[in-house]
């Protein structure tokens, strides 16, 4: 993958295409990829998800907490959104424009993009990659963790949903330690632990096949 984008791209890499992560070009344009960390430390923490489980690094997965009408996407090793509202996978493949067209022109001609986007008032909770490890007795699990970070406000922007996730500060995202095979077809998830807690657990697994992942 080559990245012709400038300033923020966490949205693009948070929607990233289903397909294998081969390589990140113009680092030196963007914006560090994870708050708190410049670009090489940024790599850096990025490839410790990646010598966990490279078939699974940036891929996206969908699921949703229907009592909540929450949404939740999973950019393996990279972040999780938690969006206070029902929206479908076809918008949510979208990224965020969070990111600023290769030109650096404030309005270029449209389409600024190869790709759709949406809007970035369509803000979710933010949580980015904190740490991984295997678990089980022959560590046939990947536990990824997740943390929060503040998210960007926007001016003119709606309000969130009736079910807020501001009480939510951490997300782990079990899956199994086997490679992925069908790199072309998504992963689906559960959210398998939610009430009492800080932290949101969700464990991925192969879809079913009566489910909806278009």
């Amino acid at each position: 993958m080559q990245i012709d984008l400038r300033g923020d791209i966490s949205g693009f890499l948070s929607a990233h295409p289903q397909s294998l992560l081969l390589s990140l070009h113009h680092f030196d344009i963007v914006n560090p990829i994870f708050p708190s960390m410049d670009r090489f430390q940024s790599t850096f923490h990025l490839m410790k998800a990646a010598n966990a489980d490279q078939s699974r690094l940036l891929q996206q997965t969908i699921c949703y907490q229907k009592q909540r009408n929450w949404s939740i996407s999973v950019s393996w090793g990279y972040s999780v959104h938690i969006y206070e509202r029902i929206y479908p996978r076809s918008v949510l493949k979208r990224p965020l424009e969070t990111f600023m067209p290769w030109t650096g022109t404030p309005n270029p001609k449209p389409p600024a993009f190869m790709f759709n986007t949406r809007w970035p008032c369509e803000t979710p909770t933010v949580f980015f990659f904190e740490s991984v490890r295997r678990i089980g007795s022959t560590g046939n699990l990947i536990v990824t963790t997740y943390s929060r970070s503040q998210s960007p406000s926007y001016p003119n922007c709606p309000g969130k949903g009736n079910h807020s996730a501001d009480h939510i500060s951490r997300v782990q995202v079990f899956s199994s330690a086997a490679k992925r095979k069908e790199v072309e077809r998504s992963e689906c998830c559960d959210i398998i632990h939610l009430d009492g807690t800080n932290t949101a657990e969700v464990k991925l697994r192969a879809c079913k096949d009566d489910e909806i992942i278009g």
